[in-house]
């Protein structure tokens, strides 16, 4: 065993001339079905890229399994009482991973390595769809090479969770301009870069000169790329990978009772770990003037939202991985959640007064657009708010075709879902500000309400947390009298995991961080 293992290693990793050798090896092990298209943290935007630059690369700061802000690569920082500048004092012990183009092949990060990696992520030749993270930012420089300075435009209290997605990460100047930086990236993680082959195997190495002290506990990462879930969740019940990530309808009826818990059969055998997910699963409807379906009508869109029952939805079509949105867009995971909103229950004989009351034809009949992977639930409110009088058509569309016509609100009446970007309540309620209409934002249903946006421009100028959470609350409440959406769900992050992986924990943003994991 041992010398299968070797081999396998000198296989997999290379390794250099003056590791030293041992016999057991610490590798992790996960499969990424999507596939990575970057190494580049500027390219950082779907999860796959996010999960594999978070163990290569830092920024300023970090955050931890609460969603709280700790730091990083800054030590400390002072943050002006308007808001508006922020001083950031860096370690001075931070090296960038060896590379033949660095002095020594090492190299020291300074302020100046910030500065050089913020304009170059919003450099229009790079593209980055990373930019609009520094779009509030008026200036930033190195006053000296341990401290950043950066000024924003106007107060924005979430912009140190900003600073924690890896879009910010540093990156070192020599090496980005003379090499493809995408393939064969360097950072300061956790993690190095060390082979990778697209859509066959990525492998990383164990940073030993990281500068948090005793981390990381594994000797590699190594990523597959098997696009069949069901063979992934095959892979993972052999052995072969260590943990997977979300629930796939292939296999989750036979891993997962309905109420959510381990099949006994698995009891023992693999670990469970489910905690909410900042994303929230909602229908959204158009609210132009010009739009003539019938759900322009506020009594139709209240209709649709008392009309289906959400705690039975989530029981046989989710498995109770979940829970159901009978509160505002907000979700559980945030701070400012509450549960003292008044959302929408399951009420059909309410429903049937509101569509009595919006006086609208037997004939009609609403659009619902959608993609294949949830039309089960769209078939399953479809045939409930048919028993309250009201004819459901529904259109399935290719995903990318679905997003782009979202995005550019070109549908009536479509399902979507919101991810966080950053841990706060306004990344959530910016969709429903008027100056974010899309193409310019992410106002996709064009919602419009004068008390809404006096709000919400009060929210992003108060630093003091409570008072921002109450107005956030005040503000989500409205979203839901109007009836803009119709939540659905609040997901749950949801992973199976070896028994003998150890400190492998998960947070509201499903991110990974393999920095602190140990195996047995």
């Amino acid at each position: 065993m041992k010398l299968r293992l070797a081999f396998f290693l000198s296989v997999l990793l290379a390794s250099c001339s003056n590791d030293k050798h041992t016999d057991n090896y610490n590798i992790f092990k996960y499969n990424e079905s999507a596939g990575i298209s970057s190494l580049d943290p500027a390219f950082a935007k779907d999860q796959a890229n996010i999960w594999a630059t978070k163990q290569l690369f830092n920024g300023l700061v970090q955050l931890d399994n609460e969603l709280s802000v700790r730091p990083a690569i800054a030590k400390d920082w002072y943050i002006s009482n308007d808001a508006k500048n922020y001083i950031f004092h860096l370690r001075t012990d931070v090296l960038f991973h060896q590379h033949e183009l660095l002095s020594k092949q090492q190299r020291l990060v300074t302020a100046h390595d910030f500065v050089y990696s913020f304009r170059r992520l919003t450099d229009a030749k790079l593209a980055s769809p990373g930019a609009w993270v520094m779009k509030n930012v008026h200036s930033h420089e190195a006053l000296n090479d341990s401290t950043l300075k950066i000024m924003l435009k106007r107060a924005f209290p979430p912009f140190l969770g900003l600073l924690s997605m890896p879009y910010c990460s540093v990156v070192p100047e020599e090496v980005v301009s003379k090499t493809s930086f995408r393939d064969a990236p360097v950072g300061t993680g956790p993690f190095h870069f060390q082979y990778w082959k697209d859509n066959v195997k990525l492998v990383m190495r164990k940073n030993p000169d990281y500068f948090e002290q005793g981390l990381p506990k594994l000797d590699a990462i190594s990523i597959s790329f098997i696009k069949d879930k069901q063979a992934a969740f095959l892979a993972f019940l052999k052995g072969d990978l260590d943990f997977i990530s979300g629930l796939d309808a292939s296999f989750k009826d036979e891993v997962l009772t309905t109420s959510g818990a381990l099949q006994e059969n698995y009891i023992g055998k693999i670990n469970l770990q489910s905690k909410p997910y900042l994303n929230t699963e909602y229908l959204g409807f158009l609210m132009d003037e010009n739009n003539l379906s019938a759900t322009q009508q506020k009594a139709v869109r209240k209709a649709i939202n008392y009309g289906f029952d959400r705690v039975k939805m989530m029981k046989y079509l989710r498995n109770n991985i979940g829970t159901p949105a009978l509160e505002g867009f907000v979700p559980k995971g945030l701070p400012s959640f509450t549960e003292n909103l008044k959302g929408y229950d399951y009420n059909p004989e309410k429903a049937r007064e509101l569509l009595s009351d919006a006086n609208i034809s037997l004939e009609s009949e609403v659009i619902l657009s959608t993609t294949s992977s949830y039309l089960d639930i769209c078939e399953y409110i479809q045939n409930q708010l048919l028993e309250i009088g009201l004819s459901i058509k529904i259109e399935v569309n290719p995903p990318s075709t679905h997003r782009q016509m979202v995005a550019t609100s070109k549908l009536d009446f479509f399902r979507g879902s919101w991810i966080a970007d950053y841990a706060d309540a306004e990344n959530y309620l910016a969709l429903f500000y008027s100056n974010n209409f899309c193409p310019n934002g992410p106002n996709y249903t064009h919602f419009k309400n004068d008390e809404f946006d006096e709000l919400y421009e009060l929210a992003i100028k108060q630093t003091n947390d409570s008072i921002r959470y109450a107005l956030y609350q005040q503000m989500d409440q409205i979203i839901i009298d109007e009836a803009a959406i119709v939540p659905l769900y609040y997901d749950q992050v949801i992973r199976f995991v070896q028994p003998n992986i150890q400190n492998f924990e998960s947070n509201g943003m499903n991110m990974l961080n393999l920095k602190d994991v140990e195996k047995k």
